[in-house]
């Protein structure tokens, strides 16, 4: 009978225990949730082929991105794959443990006076690579309980000065980046074959992973602007760059010996070579600069039939009014984001405007402030307490934070979101979106919102007012996506923080 059950992410189970098949249950059980827990109507993930007990067919979203990251990793064995799909259930234990149902729900400690998990800014980053001519850094880890979901994801910001060139080297992570500012030109070299490609503002490149990689900002005045979205193949969370030149060069490590009988050449002479001018990021003469950039080669490497890079703010508007504007690549139709499920938006939202409050279906959204002031509210379940002064019980929490240049926020599948721009300036925003195949957005105002869909008896039902007053209300809004912004800007902001600067300086 043990044959009848395996473990799976699809279906949600309640075990009843009873006399019968008691062992079993017990066994898988304390297989996965451990020995010594409650047994008492515990959820747990499994499927049982011959309906031996009850099935109840509820998805967890934060399980169901967890076993999708697993299933992504195309450099992962089968053991690696069910080492991590074991990581997720671990996931599972913790929060069964910090409380019911399967909302996870945070200690007294990590809600009172802990910091926003779904927001970052310039104290957030560390420095990677740093010389007078540019700098590399990186954001911390998403390795907050509520960010299983991105945990093995990185953000990245390269910044070149005029005339920069940075090293030949490659890295253990598949890689998505975005030209926020400046032009360049990026040559990506793998066994006999190189590909160079002068990139500007707003164009996207995919880097597999192992690729060498060198650039050149090739403009005599303005910097070169890179965000990099990472996700290793190696170490989960973890980014290692290699550098063969430089004098961090990883020919250090090896016996002269190996290098010698590899290079048929002195030792010395090798690692002399390697070692080159010493530094990581240095400047480079004009004639440098030409010719480098002349050596373009059409086609994204190795999507050739690409013909040239994707440049986000070139798409099709998805949604535009005088209040801002939406445009987007997704997955479907763009090979080099399609097998890695990562779709990219670009939103502008005017001064004084805001965003239809909204949710996503199904992806993570990570949000990078490229340009301008504003802020957002979202609704979370996860952080709301347990009761109210009053002792009603309270099931959101408003998470706010101020927006500016740099500033990075997260927002989960499911959460209800505003987003609005100061009163001065636009506010641009680059959007990293995991799991973007299949994706929706569901408006819950403005023109399209989906109250208009509910039935006249359901609307009176839900809301217990006539449904002509329900209507009223929620079909005041003609804008269907961007929509004018409140007349006062609320003060209780959380500061995100800048980092990312997009002006020459």
């Amino acid at each position: 009978m043990a044959d009848n059950f395996d473990v799976s992410e699809e279906f949600i189970v309640e075990f009843f225990f009873d006399n019968s098949m008691e062992d079993r249950r017990l066994e898988l059980f304390n297989e996965i949730y451990g020995e010594g827990s409650s047994t008492t109507n515990r959820r747990v993930i499994c499927r049982d082929r011959e309906a031996g007990f009850e099935i109840t067919q509820k998805k967890d979203p934060e399980l169901l991105q967890c076993f999708h990251l697993c299933k992504q990793q195309q450099a992962y064995s089968e053991s690696e794959k069910s080492e991590c799909r074991d990581m997720c259930k671990q996931y599972i234990k913790e929060k069964q443990r910090r409380g019911s149902g399967c909302d996870t729900r945070l200690g007294e400690k990590e809600r009172e006076g802990g910091e926003n998990p779904y927001v970052f800014g310039e104290k957030h980053f560390s420095t990677v690579m740093k010389s007078e001519h540019g700098e590399i850094q990186m954001l911390q880890k998403f390795n907050h309980t509520l960010l299983k979901g991105i945990e093995n994801f990185r953000l990245s910001v390269l910044v070149a000065n005029p005339r920069a060139f940075f090293l030949p080297g490659h890295w253990d992570a598949e890689t998505v980046i975005f030209v926020a500012q400046g032009k360049g030109t990026i040559s990506m070299v793998r066994s006999e074959r190189r590909e160079s490609l002068n990139v500007r503002c707003g164009d996207i490149l995919r880097i597999p992973s192992g690729t060498t990689v060198y650039l050149i900002n090739r403009d005599n005045n303005e910097k070169l602007v890179i965000v990099k979205l990472l996700q290793p193949v190696s170490t989960p969370g973890v980014v290692e760059t290699f550098f063969g030149v430089g004098k961090e060069s990883f020919f250090k490590a090896f016996s002269g010996e190996l290098l010698e009988a590899a290079f048929k050449t002195e030792s010395s002479r090798v690692q002399k070579m390697f070692e080159g001018s010493g530094e990581s990021i240095m400047e480079a003469s004009e004639e440098q600069i030409r010719a480098l950039s002349d050596h373009e080669e059409a086609g994204i490497w190795p999507f050739s039939e690409s013909k040239g890079t994707v440049n986000l703010f070139e798409q099709k508007l998805v949604k535009s009014n005088e209040y801002g504007e939406l445009r987007e690549v997704s997955p479907k139709g763009h090979r080099q984001l399609e097998d890695i499920d990562i779709g990219l938006a670009f939103i502008n939202i005017t001064k004084g405007g805001m965003e239809n409050p909204f949710f996503n279906s199904k992806s993570i959204n990570i949000g990078v402030v490229r340009e301008g002031e504003g802020y957002f509210e979202m609704a979370c379940p996860h952080l709301s307490s347990d009761s109210s002064s009053g002792g009603t019980p309270i099931s959101y929490r408003k998470v706010n934070a101020h927006l500016k240049r740099g500033s990075v926020h997260i927002v989960p599948p499911g959460h209800p979101l505003i987003t609005v721009a100061s009163k001065d300036q636009n506010l641009e925003l680059l959007v990293f979106q995991i799991n973007a195949r299949g994706n929706k957005r569901f408006p819950l105002a403005g023109k399209k919102n989906i109250w208009k869909q509910i039935e006249k008896e359901a609307k009176e039902l839900a809301f217990g007012l006539p449904s002509r007053e329900v209507d009223d209300v929620v079909g005041k809004e003609d804008e269907d996506w961007f929509m004018k912004g409140p007349s006062q800007i609320p003060q209780e902001k959380q500061a995100g923080g800048a980092y990312i600067r997009m002006k020459t300086e």
